[in-house]
């Protein structure tokens, strides 16, 4: 007897696909040799993120570009370098952070499209790579260190740069931390821990320590696992599961609702809520370069403040 029904499908549909003259075809990159068996990749979207004015932005994991997607379609180079930039996140004030597999954190002035280096080591040592970020309410930035970690080596790290410029690892033992994001409250942070094929939850306490980290999903099946996460108003997880072609809707208490499909690839990598009435879970699917979107009865939780639990 199943104690819950089996989650609604809903089908996603193309929003945009990233144009061929952007497209590098025919060309190796280290960063796919080492992450992808040295296929060659036109390109690798990931890390959404939108701004105040209603643009997508996204990277180009393996040709270091940061990339803008208007409302109506059409993408922009905003800027191109020698790193591999993983996940985005807007401050409030504007600038956008960037996690960058090769160099660490990094920050982009949208207007001129610069990009300076905000932190590139912990206590003289590089990090593993860095992969996604998240910005709490207060100003602080999470961070997880992947690098190849995972079942075989489970050393990857969750990180916390504070407001005031303090840098704390907050654990070291993640087989492959992935995206992350805090609980309505921020009373904890969920992390996609990939390699696991799950969703861990970190408590906060009120000194900024964690301790009691627990599974929070088990997912099962595809080629990779959850990827990119996002919260909604009511304190829904929904997971992008990578290498299953679909992205989970979860309830508060972790029960599947939602299952959303991809009918254009198998790689749906990130995710992030939109639209004017922020109802819109805009996806991106990396194989195909293709940025999908569903419609949903739910918008997603405001980038800053804390709510109710």
């Amino acid at each position: 007897m199943n104690l819950y029904p089996p989650p609604e499908i809903l089908k996603a549909e193309v929003f945009a696909r990233l144009p061929d003259s952007l497209r590098r075809i025919g060309r190796r990159s280290a960063w796919a040799d080492a992450n992808k068996r040295g296929e060659e990749l036109h390109s690798f979207l990931e890390g959404p993120a939108f701004d105040a004015a209603g643009n997508l932005w996204l990277v180009d994991i393996p040709w270091g570009r940061i990339l803008r997607l208007s409302p109506d379609g059409v993408f922009t180079v905003v800027a191109e370098y020698d790193g591999e930039p993983n996940g985005l996140a807007f401050h409030r004030d504007g600038r956008l952070f960037i996690a960058d597999y090769k160099l660490g954190i990094l920050v982009l002035d949208p207007a001129t499209g610069r990009i300076e280096p905000v932190l590139e080591r912990n206590r003289g040592e590089r990090f593993k790579g860095v992969n996604d970020l998240v910005f709490s309410a207060g100003g602080d930035l999470y961070f997880t260190d992947q690098g190849q970690t995972g079942l075989h080596d489970p050393t990857g790290r969750l990180y916390r740069l504070s407001a005031d410029g303090r840098l704390t690892c907050l654990f070291d033992t993640l087989p492959s931390p992935n995206g992350l994001v805090p609980n309505r409250a921020e009373t904890a942070i969920y992390v996609a821990v990939t390699r696991a094929n799950a969703i861990w939850r970190v408590p906060l306490a009120m000194d900024g320590t964690t301790s009691k980290v627990g599974l929070f999903i088990q997912i099962s099946g595809g080629l990779s696992g959850p990827d990119g996460l996002a919260l909604d108003a009511d304190g829904g997880l929904w997971v992008a599961h990578a290498g299953n072609g679909c992205v989970w809707g979860f309830d508060r208490l972790g029960a599947a609702k939602w299952r959303i499909v991809s009918e254009v690839g198998l790689f749906t990598t990130n995710i992030a809520f939109g639209g004017p009435d922020g109802r819109w879970l805009y996806i991106t699917e990396s194989e195909s370069g293709t940025v999908l979107r569903c419609r949903l009865t739910v918008s997603g939780k405001s980038l800053f403040g804390p709510e109710n639990p």
